[in-house]
């Protein structure tokens, strides 16, 4: 007697900061593909970063504009995090973006997300069973990253108003050594001391210049420009050592992709 072959169990990471496009992409893609298991529904870069390290999905979807960390970055990240995942970008148009993507290998999506567009993404990827090219996203990204900004992007923060007891105190944005969460609030900590700022990590980030500033963590915002050192441990997690202050600032696991190159 013939035995018939287990069939393949598909699973996925959905990441978009709007909750109701989020909720849109999810139940589309369980009325395209029943079989499909989505394992977690992200509003934010690092979110994103955990569950792909937790999860080792076999497909992403990927806001690519998102608070914090980007699309682009998750899926740099996720080369290491979580290589057997295929990346699926989602975006909004952008002719330079598409040009790049029609020239790669990765999938992409356009918002709104059109059914027949899906199906068709969704059938490309079922015909893959080979580890992503991950030198071909490589690119991708490295293409990706040279685009102009898009129009109507928020210049970044160049001041702060955080309070410190009965003191408004005005910070520069450069002198911010990190960010930490703190509940709903933010701590903002300089090399003179630390400020509360009323508003939480999640409203910071967007506002942030992310070429200067890293999320290393859930709850944690780090001025590359103020990191002396960082030192891995055998775990995969790192050690952020800084100028200027003493304690030291841990950096988990998935993140630790971000200084690579560093």
């Amino acid at each position: 007697m013939t035995e018939t072959a287990p069939v393949r169990t598909w699973t996925c990471v959905v990441a978009e900061d709007v909750a109701l496009l989020r909720q849109a992409l999810v139940a589309e893609l369980r009325r395209a593909w029943p079989g499909l298991q989505v394992l977690a529904e992200c509003e934010d870069g690092a979110s994103a970063v955990e569950a792909l390290a937790e999860h080792q999905p076999d497909v992403a979807f990927l806001d690519i504009r998102m608070p914090g960390l980007t699309g682009l970055e998750v899926a740099r990240i996720a080369t290491e995090a979580s290589p057997r995942t295929h990346i699926v970008f989602v975006t909004a148009y952008d002719q330079y973006a598409i040009d790049a993507f029609e020239q790669g290998a990765v999938d992409y999506l356009l918002k709104p997300v059109k059914p027949e567009r899906l199906a068709a993404t969704l059938e490309r990827l079922q015909a893959r069973d080979a580890q992503p090219d991950a030198a071909a996203l490589a690119a991708l990204l490295d293409k990706l990253g040279a685009l102009p900004k898009a129009a109507g992007t928020v210049e970044p923060l160049t001041w702060l108003t955080a309070s410190a007891g009965r003191e408004t105190r005005l910070v520069l944005v450069d002198d911010v050594l990190y960010f930490r969460a703190d509940q709903k609030y933010t701590t903002v900590v300089t090399a003179e001391g630390e400020a509360l700022l009323r508003s939480s990590l999640r409203e910071l980030l967007p506002r942030l210049d992310s070429n200067t500033f890293k999320q290393i963590h859930r709850g944690t915002i780090v001025n590359l420009k103020a990191i002396a050192g960082i030192v891995r441990d055998d775990s995969g997690r790192g050690t952020v050592r800084l100028r200027h202050r003493p304690e030291t600032l841990v950096v988990s696991q998935p993140f630790m992709a971000l200084f690579k190159h560093m």
